[in-house]
C-alpha cells in the first residue's frame, strides 16, 4: 500500500503538447465507485491494471492506493462487468523541473476536458507551475474520474 499525494489543475492551453515526453491512450471503468473507495480497471496502451483507491483526506490531496498489473485479456473481460460509464483519454507526460505532470485530454462523453495532475512527496512540497496550468481543482470531486464516468463533462 502506498499513499498518493497529488494536486489537480485545469489546463488553459495546448502548449503542453510540444513539451510532452510521451503520449498514451487509456480506457478505464469502475467496478466500484463508493465515496469511501473506488476499484478501477485500466488499459494503458498494451498493459492493464487493477487499482483500489481509498477515500481522500479533507483537502483531496492524499489517499491510500494499491495498484496491480493484470493481463490485458483479463482487463477486457472485467471491463464488460464494470459499472456504466467508460472513461477514454490520452495522457501526456510532461517534465517540469523535478516533477512530471500527467495531462489527460478526455474523449467521448468527457471531450473538451483537459486536466493536469502532479504527484508530490508531501502535501507541502513546492513545484514549478508551467504557463499552461490553469485553475486548481484539487479536492473537487466533479473532476475525479469516478465521478466523470457517472456525470460526464459534456452534460455539465
Amino acid at each position: 500500500m502506498a499513499y498518493e499525494i497529488e494536486r489537480k489543475f485545469l489546463v488553459k492551453s495546448n502548449a503542453f503538447i510540444e513539451q510532452a515526453i510521451s503520449k498514451e491512450y487509456i480506457v478505464q471503468a469502475f467496478l466500484n465507485r463508493h465515496e469511501d473507495r473506488t476499484v478501477r480497471i485500466r488499459i494503458k496502451n498494451d498493459k492493464a491494471f487493477l487499482t483500489i483507491k481509498g477515500k481522500s483526506n479533507s483537502e483531496g490531496t492524499v489517499r491510500k492506493e494499491w495498484e496491480y498489473e493484470i493481463s490485458v485479456a483479463d482487463a477486457k473481460e472485467i471491463l464488460e462487468i464494470c459499472e456504466a460509464g467508460v472513461i477514454e483519454k490520452y495522457r501526456y507526460l510532461i517534465s517540469v523541473g523535478k516533477h512530471t505532470f500527467e495531462v489527460d485530454v478526455f474523449e467521448g462523453e468527457n471531450q473538451g476536458l483537459v486536466v493536469a495532475e502532479v504527484e508530490l512527496e508531501s502535501e507541502e512540497e513546492a513545484f514549478d507551475k508551467p504557463s499552461w496550468l490553469g485553475e486548481e481543482v484539487t479536492g473537487n470531486k466533479a473532476y475525479y474520474n469516478s465521478q466523470l464516468s457517472k456525470n460526464p463533462y459534456t452534460k455539465w
